[in-house]
């Protein structure tokens, strides 16, 4: 168990380390598009490009987002419940998370085949795009590996890495 808990811990290292350079790619697109408005013409297709890597920023930070449990938790209905119900409904939780974000990869993956098969080009700059998309269902593919993990967790009390 310790092994696979490693794993995903390195794997959503991993993938936050890419994510964090989405985000220094994007916010010096819309740095630069700023500069650039104010002293000659804005970069063409900024927008695009922000969202691109805003959507792969998100998507690939997921998986340790859940990891460090940093996601909001709205616990106004869950404090009051019974201590012996709570593991109950953190699995329930989990299995319905882990089976929702695996959905979610898998089409958003068959999405990206789709795109990639069919030549898609982004509007603006007429780029491929699917590298994206592919880089989105990875993000949710780790998201889904992780809520699984945790699952496992709850009945295997083993220290968390």
């Amino acid at each position: 168990m310790k092994y696979i808990i490693k794993f995903n811990g390195y794997l959503n290292r991993f993938l936050a380390f890419f994510s964090g350079i989405a985000v220094l790619i994007f916010t010096g697109i819309a740095a630069g598009n700023m500069l650039l408005r104010i002293v000659y013409v804005p970069i063409n297709g900024s927008y695009e490009l922000i969202g691109f890597f805003g959507a792969v920023a998100t998507g690939l930070a997921l998986g340790y987002t859940q990891i460090r449990k940093d996601h909001i938790i709205v616990t106004i209905f869950s404090d009051r419940y019974p201590k012996k119900v709570t593991p109950f409904l953190d699995g329930l939780n989990y299995v319905v998370n882990t089976f929702f974000f695996t959905l979610v990869a898998w089409q958003t993956f068959k999405w990206g085949l789709k795109i990639e098969k069919t030549g898609e080009l982004s509007e603006t700059l007429k780029i491929i795009f699917h590298p994206f998309v592919y880089c989105l269902a990875l993000g949710f593919a780790a998201l889904a590996l992780t809520l699984f993990i945790d699952l496992l967790r709850l009945f295997y009390k083993e220290k968390k890495v």
